[in-house]
């Protein structure tokens, strides 16, 4: 069976740099970050002290019944899925069983779960709630999603770490390229800033200190890079098949064309240059797609020495002595790493990216790391046209998961 094309209609995110894709848009490419001293609980006893949340974000502008009382997370997703949809024009529909909701999260409701388990262990069990399990489900946000728009066609939850909301995004273009539906909401929501979850991540030793900056802290393939920063966060897609598309009138940002994902089969937090470089050629042949095509990679980025590293190896591998002439950035230096809602958001990034021909910066970028020698479109964005790009994301667990985004006018 021949593959159907999938475009993308609809947009919406929730970040620290604000509520919607225009503030996050001007955010990005104003070089703006989103990093700050956490509020959301004491940090005091912690390493790191910073972190990326959606101040500006209020429950009770979510459109949905008694969305105050739900999980953090999920109220993150259904605020980017309601601007997502209403923008593709899919929140009124009459084919319910044709629209399927697929996201992404590394972690699900743990706001829930260390609240419940606070109660558990200082008032007792008649004092946990007895919505903890409904609220800290893992696929509570998509849920609750396709109840509020009724949507009954193909819908799950994927979690493979930081690449879930690209996994997510991928598998709804599969079901859409295959018929079995023809339009997906997807994409990914975290809100890992909760005390316990923030525990284990400074126990790794992995986050940035730098407390005094935190605007600076990210740096992204930086020589002097000491390590990522948690942020929370949600970003929606709408996918369709493009002549549903085309027959609705829908504005159709550009064209879904490949996905690769694989596992590195190395280690469990360690990332692995060849099961990197397998993914992102999958991506390639999936989109039928040459090196050259390629203009510009959202990288994942996260500003630990290894990642960096080793995605730049990566790159390399696939692209050869044109890997140094392909820009690269990476948002994160800005946001920081939403975990599970970061491929989401960078895929947002790169849909916008092709509608403005803006590449946006990586910023915090000043001492030179001779490992990654590519251009990272340093501190400020780059004015360029864009047909074709690739989102990279990459999990703890070995997971690879790369998307490969055109415009209409490169096909």
């Amino acid at each position: 069976m021949q593959r159907r094309r999938v475009v993308i209609t609809g947009l919406g995110i929730v970040s620290p740099l604000g509520v919607g894709k225009k503030m996050f848009w001007d955010g990005i490419t104003a070089g703006k970050s989103g990093v700050a001293p956490i509020s959301l609980f004491d940090s005091t006893p912690f390493r790191t002290r910073i972190g990326g949340e959606c101040k500006d974000f209020n429950p009770s502008t979510v459109d949905y019944p008694n969305a105050d009382r739900l999980d953090r997370f999920s109220q993150l997703a259904l605020k980017a899925a309601q601007e997502a949809i209403e923008e593709a024009g899919l929140d009124k529909h009459d084919e319910e069983d044709r629209i399927g909701v697929v996201i992404g999260t590394g972690i699900g409701g743990i706001s829930t779960i260390d609240t419940q388990q606070k109660s558990l262990h200082t008032r007792g069990p008649k004092f946990v709630s007895p919505l903890t399990v409904p609220l800290s489900m893992f696929n509570s946000a998509g849920g609750h999603i396709c109840i509020r728009y009724q949507m009954r066609g193909p819908s799950f939850t994927v979690t493979t770490a930081c690449s879930s909301g690209s996994n997510a995004i991928g598998e709804a273009f599969r079901a859409i390229q295959h018929g079995y539906a023809d339009a997906m909401v997807a994409g990914g929501s975290e809100a890992p800033l909760s005390y316990g979850m923030f525990s284990g991540w400074n126990a790794l030793r992995v986050m940035s200190t730098r407390n005094d900056s935190p605007a600076e802290a990210v740096r992204p393939f930086a020589g002097d890079r000491d390590g990522l920063v948690m942020t929370e966060g949600a970003a929606i897609c709408v996918l369709e098949e493009y002549e549903h598309a085309k027959k609705r009138g829908a504005h159709i940002y550009g064209e879904l064309v490949g996905y690769g994902y694989n596992n590195d089969g190395f280690h469990s937090t360690r990332p692995s240059t060849e099961g990197q470089a397998k993914a992102i050629r999958k991506a390639l042949v999936d989109a039928e797609l040459n090196t050259d095509d390629v203009d510009y990679i959202n990288a994942h980025g996260t500003a630990t020495s290894a990642n960096d590293m080793t995605e730049t190896q990566a790159v390399k591998a696939v692209f050869g002595e044109r890997a140094y002439k392909l820009p690269l950035s990476s948002i994160k230096s800005m946001l920081g790493h939403s975990m599970g809602a970061s491929g989401a958001i960078e895929f947002v990034a790169s849909c916008l990216t092709l509608r403005d021909g803006v590449m946006p910066p990586t910023i915090n970028y000043h001492e030179k790391d001779p490992e990654c020698d590519l251009d990272y479109v340093p501190n400020e964005a780059r004015d360029k046209k864009v047909k074709t790009l690739l989102s990279n994301t990459f999990g703890f667990g070995g997971c690879n998961a790369i998307l490969a985004v055109r415009s209409l006018d490169g096909h």
